[in-house]
């Protein structure tokens, strides 16, 4: 079947690699979905709007008029399901989700208001996490600095309960860099947190969890990843049966409808989680290559109806580069003018 999909916010990392994944579908055509890609953002310098089918210029999130363009665009496009492509417009259209699927008829794919709540405040991650006997990195609000020091020494980890990626992410080694570190983190307009530091650069997976509509995992899927500002450059995709089993029973447990990312180190043989994304990951387009292609897999359970379960995938290894995107710069002033790119002259050269 051909399907019009929505993916926002194009210009950054998640939504590209969502973008990837549904037209690495498309290519290998084993899903039996054929997806029409409509790619919004705020900027016309976002390289998602080019490589898509149709790209759209919309408003910011926090204007009235986002979600009057979303919705008439839904409309317009005939869009069957819209996938969020940033943190900050994941807890709105969530929270817009019934709104906009009554008047559009548009499937918001998106995990529970009480997940992403969970899951988007570090402070609720850890609670939830200890409540449940889970496993996870002992964290503590700054009033409780005092105990948490004296148990854990310096360095610590310093970020804030609402943040994302590495931004405001410190590891401090004395009291001075932890004040420091607490007035930026309070300067971005965020709350910050302390975590445990859990030691080892080879010992952090990420792990993304596809759970059906009625609660059951369809895929999981590990990898080892190595960083680089704060994103994965180099990983391995290997069985981690230990580390796939910890993140399912995480997913189960936090109520996942859908995609759900979760974050662990190895320490004494355990995962330690430390940190949970209720929504696709960064490295979508990695776990896709080996067999896992999850915006595929969720559409189809979510908008399709259909009972998956994804048993094996390939190992490998992944090593990530810089690329390029280049658009005619009559092409650019045109979509700032217009608002909407169709029939993208972008071209990415093969010369690497």
């Amino acid at each position: 079947m051909n399907a019009n999909v929505l993916v926002t916010a194009s210009g950054g990392i998640v939504a590209q690699g969502i973008i990837k994944c549904l037209k690495l579908a498309n290519k290998q055509g084993k899903s039996g979905t054929n997806y029409k890609i409509f790619a919004t953002d705020i900027n016309a310098k976002a390289p998602g709007l080019y490589r898509s089918n149709i790209g759209i210029l919309v408003p910011p999130v926090t204007s009235v008029n986002y979600y009057k363009t979303i919705i008439k665009t839904c409309i317009e496009q005939k869009i069957k399901a819209v996938f969020i492509g940033s943190d900050e417009e994941l807890l709105p259209l969530t929270t817009a989700k019934r709104e906009i699927e009554d008047k559009t008829g548009a499937i918001v794919i998106a995990n529970p208001i009480e997940t992403i709540s969970n899951a988007g405040d570090k402070w609720k991650t850890f609670q939830f996490l200890n409540e449940n006997g889970l496993p996870c990195a002992d964290s503590s609000l700054l009033q409780g600095q005092e105990k948490f020091l004296d148990k854990y020494k310096f360095p610590v980890v310093i970020k804030p309960r609402e943040g994302h990626g590495s931004l405001h992410f410190y590891i401090v080694h004395n009291s001075k860099e932890l004040d420091n570190a607490a007035n930026a983190i309070r300067n971005a307009g965020w709350r910050p947190l302390l975590q445990e530091y859990l030691k080892g650069d080879d010992s952090e997976f990420t792990t993304g969890v596809t759970v059906s509509q009625d609660g059951k995992v369809m895929s999981s899927i590990s990898i080892n990843k190595f960083l680089k500002g704060g994103q994965t450059y180099k990983a391995f995709i290997d069985n981690y049966k230990i580390v796939r089993k910890s993140a399912e029973q995480v997913a189960i447990k936090i109520g996942a409808r859908g995609a759900i990312n979760i974050q662990a180190k190895m320490v004494n043989g355990k995962p330690k989680i430390f940190e949970i994304n209720a929504r696709f990951s960064a490295t979508v387009p990695l776990r896709a290559i080996a067999g896992i292609n999850e915006p595929d897999i969720v559409f189809r359970n979510l908008v399709l109806g259909e009972n998956i379960k994804m048993k094996e995938y390939r190992k490998l290894v992944c090593m990530r580069y810089w690329n390029e995107v280049y658009v005619p710069y009559s092409t650019y002033k045109k979509v700032e003018r217009e608002k909407k790119v169709r029939h993208s002259d972008a071209f990415i050269p093969d010369y690497f």
